[in-house]
């Protein structure tokens, strides 16, 4: 995929996931934040398939499959279940080291979403933008750049609220 296909539907789907990812970390409402995040996945796996990133398809279909379970329990079986599931297709599915960074970023959201809440789990996820950023520029994903140095950005302002609040 060339950077300058800017309009192509893999890069549309990009920003479909670029706009459901502002709204989820936007979000101080963990429930709420939970919901944005399960739709961002859906539209990063359709926006993934079409760019051909196999390890990144896997890891969205599982962060959002994780994303949904969450709002329903938090038991610590379920998070290994999906760590466990992340670690299987990475072994089966990854090529080279870089189709690691969506697993392991997938590995710690699920951590962060069935272990942790508020700031403690948003600053976890920050960790795994870090990794989301470098698999898109590995990739060439426009929307999936612009998205994770966005939602590190609002990630982070959103914490700082959250640390101002009373309470």
């Amino acid at each position: 995929m060339l950077p300058t296909d800017w309009l192509s539907p893999a890069q549309c789907f990009g920003y479909l996931a670029f706009v459901l990812g502002v709204s989820c970390f936007l979000q101080t409402d963990d429930r709420r934040f939970k919901w944005f995040m399960a739709g961002e996945c859906l539209a990063y796996v359709v926006h993934f398939a079409l760019l051909g990133n196999p390890t990144a398809v896997v890891s969205s279909l599982i962060s959002m499959t994780r994303s949904l379970l969450s709002l329903r329990t938090r038991s610590p079986w379920v998070a290994v279940a999906v760590v466990a599931a992340n670690i299987g297709f990475g072994l089966a599915i990854a090529e080279k080291p870089s189709d690691w960074l969506p697993l392991t970023a997938s590995c710690l959201g699920t951590i962060a979403l069935f272990t942790l809440q508020g700031v403690p789990m948003r600053l976890l996820m920050l960790c795994g933008t870090g990794l989301w950023v470098a698999n898109n520029v590995i990739v060439g994903s426009i929307g999936g750049t612009a998205l994770e140095i966005v939602i590190a950005a609002i990630n982070l302002t959103t914490i700082a609220r959250m640390l101002r609040a009373p309470g």
